[in-house]
């Protein structure tokens, strides 16, 4: 993967936030910082870092890819009332071994949990 300053913005904005953004929300923050960044190139590079293994593509079906720096093996939760994405630590170990019991080999897997986050629970008690 060639250098490009384009690509290192667009790197650094994901490592910044640790919210799961969307190219979107990316594209916004570092227009910021360069003004002539466009919202293609946003999404070309964030291709090339994920494909890379330089950030992880978080996919949330029916709705914008998130994109996360932590690239350790981790698991995701989608909040169904807010949107956001948080990171939710399971036994990976027990979880590949279910897996692996009856699908073959597993070289990689995404699992993304669909449920309410802390802060929407709490304000539904309230």
């Amino acid at each position: 993967m060639r250098y490009s300053r384009q690509r290192e913005l667009v790197l650094k904005k994901v490592a910044a936030l640790d919210d799961h953004p969307t190219a979107e929300e990316i594209y916004e923050i570092a227009s910021r910082e360069s003004p002539g960044l466009s919202l293609g190139t946003v999404y070309r590079n964030l291709n090339v870092l994920a494909d890379a293994k330089r950030i992880r593509r978080v996919s949330v079906p029916g709705h914008a890819d998130r994109f996360d720096h932590t690239l350790r093996e981790h698991s995701h939760m989608y909040c169904t009332c807010c949107g956001s994405v948080t990171d939710v630590e399971l036994d990976d170990a027990a979880l590949l071994q279910i897996i692996e019991a009856g699908a073959g080999k597993i070289e990689d897997y995404s699992l993304t949990l669909f449920g309410v986050c802390g802060k929407c629970r709490g304000k539904s008690s309230n």
